[in-house]
């Protein structure tokens, strides 16, 4: 035990407590006992046994308890291995006590009886409160009367203890087939916690003390093969701090399932504890979501989800079918997505009514069709063509999906009396580098104007950076070139990138549309803004290529190299949420931030959106750079108009100069 654990154990006040009721009980039960054996009167013994004998056995239990660790229990946690810990205790005291008191009083005119009578009554003076405790604060002992097979595959647990003891009590319920690891002990992020029981498992060390309580767990020949996360709390940069712990001692570090998941399993079956992924290394404490203000945004409504077949639009679906809509429709071009989300609705909300729609949001004449027929009150436009590379090298395209085909969602939705349209946009909106980006700043530009041209409806946009594992992102990428045994390739050593979750973006961007429309910016403002998510700290793309490595039990360098490929077209090194001219405010929702809007006026805004879609339809490239950067003037792409007579440029690009 080291200096830090000796002085916690004694210091803790529980501890000091539980040692002081127990030496006093056993003193007691001593004293009592020799009166009951006397018949409660006065014999020949005289006072001696009364109490000396009770001292005795009071300074020799002192010892053994603190010996055995009879103080370590936490008794809200009581369990078979703790009354296992009593029953040692006692008869380990009694069979002390005799020889010791010989050496005092040599037994003369001890009743011999003594010993015998006072073992049972101590055992249950010990353990009536510590049951009756549990009782109380639980109601449940039948699990704490499972034994652990040595047999099973040795594992350490990590949590709070509130958080442990439920699912160590799952474990025992489920019995070794069921449960087939041995829990050798626990780290409790609380360092005063260091040294208590829980359920008979010793807490052995905490977060900063973690790799030498493993070293003396392995002197004991108790060395555990995993390190498993039961509180789910434990995210983020603790979670990267461990897996570096775990990578030097050895051990893999995994998830726990959650103890609902427990609590619904049988003894025939396994249970699962996960390695630890990029969800969890990535994640930051759960966020208080208003979760009236997102059912009311959609209970009883129709609701009209585009792209609802991608990475976003699919839990945006999923989400939104939670909130139980009057009808949920979901639009994709890609047949082969529509019926796999339409699949999954079909199978976890089958009494949810739901259209599936076959249609591309560039067909104006189309989506009109659509939300004549389907009347949506709330609609989320997620379709989008979102690759950096793609875009680039099909500009034309780009603006066709991302300009045209929001314009065509936004029109068709002020047409038909639509309530609330949210448009997902993303970081790279901001001093656009790349065409995608540009075509996301324009699509968000229309959506500010014409929510600053009218107050029938109300035009959402939301801004985020990257979702963590979205299709051809580079966690695919990377854990498609660890299958093949490397490299994994960064395009630049300093790179680095905003991530997020699929779940949380989608529940912020859910929250964000249904936050309180008199929510202002700092200017003032109640229309055109943009809502941006709280990314948290940028990533090195570099060191997520090592965890990534590390989470695969291989070593960056030696198992998988690493190699730098140089920044794609359009690629900047670090992407920003805010435009420098776009002023901040926090929203009174956790991590939701809203931008002072920088918009065009709609009228001077339509005619260059015209001339721009003009050109994409036409295939005319050039001039689809020339409007884009007169409506983007901060775009730090390829200029493909600068060997263009300028007179070809007035022409194509028309009189929008000075739209800024």
């Amino acid at each position: 035990m080291t200096t830090q654990d000796r002085k916690t154990s004694f210091l803790s006040g529980r501890m000091a407590v539980s040692l002081v009721y127990d030496v006093c009980a056993a003193v007691a039960v001593m004293q009592f006992t020799i009166w009951l054996r006397y018949n409660f009167e006065q014999g020949d013994y005289g006072p001696l046994y009364l109490w000396q004998a009770s001292a005795i056995y009071g300074a020799v239990a002192l010892c053994v308890y603190l010996w055995i660790g009879l103080h370590r229990g936490i008794w809200r946690f009581t369990s078979f291995d703790a009354l296992v810990q009593i029953l040692k205790a006692v008869t380990y005291s009694t069979i002390l006590f005799v020889p010791v008191l010989f050496l005092f009083t040599r037994l003369d005119d001890f009743p011999r009886l003594v010993p015998f009578l006072h073992w049972p009554l101590l055992v249950g003076v010990l353990s009536a409160p510590r049951i009756a405790y549990r009782l109380i604060r639980s109601g449940d002992l039948a699990a704490a009367f499972e034994h652990e097979d040595p047999d099973r595959i040795p594992i350490l647990l990590m949590g709070h203890s509130n958080k442990m003891e439920p699912f160590i009590r799952e474990a025992q319920r489920l019995g070794a087939k069921g449960f087939p690891y041995r829990i050798v002990g626990l780290i409790d992020p609380d360092a005063a916690e260091t040294g208590h029981d829980v359920r008979g498992k010793r807490i052995v060390g905490d977060l900063r003390t973690l790799e030498p309580a493993v070293e003396r767990l392995r002197d004991a020949g108790r060395a555990p093969q995993k390190l498993v996360l039961v509180d789910p709390n434990i995210k983020g940069e603790i979670v990267a701090s461990l897996l570096e712990s775990c990578d030097r001692l050895g051990i893999g570090l995994a998830r726990a399932p959650a103890v609902t998941d427990l609590q619904s399993s049988d003894a025939s079956k396994p249970v699962d504890i996960r390695p630890v992924d990029l969800r969890d290394l990535l994640g930051r404490p759960q966020k208080v979501l208003d979760r009236t203000a997102m059912k009311q945004l959609i209970a009883g409504k129709r609701v009209l989800i585009t792209g609802a077949g991608g990475t976003i639009g699919s839990e945006l679906t999923r989400q939104a079918a939670l909130l139980r809509p009057a009808k949920i429709m979901v639009l994709d071009n890609s047949e082969f997505n529509l019926y796999q989300i339409d699949l999954e609705l079909s199978e976890s909300h089958s009494d949810l009514p739901r259209e599936q729609i076959l249609a591309d949001v560039r067909d104006r004449q189309q989506i009109d069709l659509i939300f004549a027929e389907h009347k949506p009150e709330i609609v989320l436009h997620a379709a989008a063509l979102k690759h950096v590379p793609i875009v680039e090298d099909n500009p034309v395209e780009g603006m066709l999906t991302n300009v045209s085909g929001t314009r065509n969602v936004v029109d068709a939705s002020l047409a038909h009396d639509v309530g609330t349209m949210v448009m997902i946009s993303t970081d790279k909106a901001v001093n656009p580098s790349n065409v995608m980006g540009a075509s996301k700043r324009i699509a968000e530009l229309y959506c500010q104007a014409q929510d600053l041209a009218q107050d029938r409806m109300n035009f959402v946009t939301v801004r985020f950076g990257n979702v963590l594992g979205s299709t051809g992102s580079v966690v695919p990428l990377f854990q498609r070139q660890l299958e093949q045994g490397g490299p994994l390739t960064v395009t630049h050593p300093d790179i680095t990138r905003y991530f997020m979750t699929t779940r949380e973006a989608v529940e912020l961007v859910l929250q964000a549309a249904a936050l309180d429309q008199g929510q202002k910016t700092l200017d003032g403002n109640t229309d055109g803004r943009i809502f941006v998510l709280d990314m948290g700290k940028p990533i090195h793309i570099r060191e997520l290529a090592e965890r990534m490595i590390k989470l695969a039990g291989l070593e960056p360098g030696r198992d998988i190299e690493i190699t730098y490929t140089g920044l794609r077209p359009g690629e900047k090194l670090h992407e920003s949420l805010f435009h420098e001219q776009e002023k901040h405010v926090q929203t009174h929702a956790e991590g939701i931030l809203l931008a002072a809007p920088r918009v065009i006026d709609l009228n001077q805004l339509r005619p260059a959106l015209d001339r721009l879609v003009d050109s994409a339809t036409s295939r005319d490239k050039l001039g689809v750079y020339r409007v884009m950067r007169t409506l983007v003037p901060e775009f730090e792409g390829e200029d493909l108009s600068k060997d263009t007579p300028q007179d070809d440029a007035e022409g194509a690009g028309g009189d929008v100069r000075n739209l800024h």
